[in-house]
């Protein structure tokens, strides 16, 4: 049994995890307008196109916004805390939420370079992009 909460994994984003559990990061892009959303959408929200495929990135960002959890915000999240849970801006535009790992939540600011890695759900299929700094 999982000590951690599972995401939910829809038809819409089965490629994002499938892809997390290869240890690649992968975001949309719109075919019309080369626009890249996260989350993942059906449809484009700057065109409105349907024709969104998923396009491997390069792991690399920074930190664009972030706070240290020092309480649980879940049961879950105990053994965590003190977590730090970041929006993280990727190369290629799109910022996703996420938490930073490895090193002192003293230590992370806002810019701070930061490499993607990837987090196994304890006893799941699923695998959690998470980012470490660089």
């Amino acid at each position: 049994m999982s000590t951690r909460l599972i995401p939910p994994t829809t038809e819409l984003t089965a490629p994002y995890w499938e892809a997390a559990a290869r240890g690649e990061l992968v975001i949309q892009s719109c075919r019309g307008c080369d626009f890249r959303p996260f989350p993942p959408r059906a449809h484009c929200p700057a065109c409105g196109a349907s024709e969104l495929t998923w396009q491997p990135v390069s792991g690399k960002g920074s930190v664009y916004t972030y706070t240290v959890a020092r309480r649980a915000p879940h049961p879950v999240f105990a053994e965590q805390c003190p977590m730090v849970i970041a929006v993280v801006e990727l190369e290629e535009g799109p910022r996703l939420m996420t938490n930073v790992i490895g090193c002192d939540p003293a230590e992370v600011s806002v810019g701070m370079g930061v490499q993607v890695d990837f987090d196994p759900i304890d006893d799941s299929d699923l695998v959690l992009p998470v980012f470490r700094p660089c």
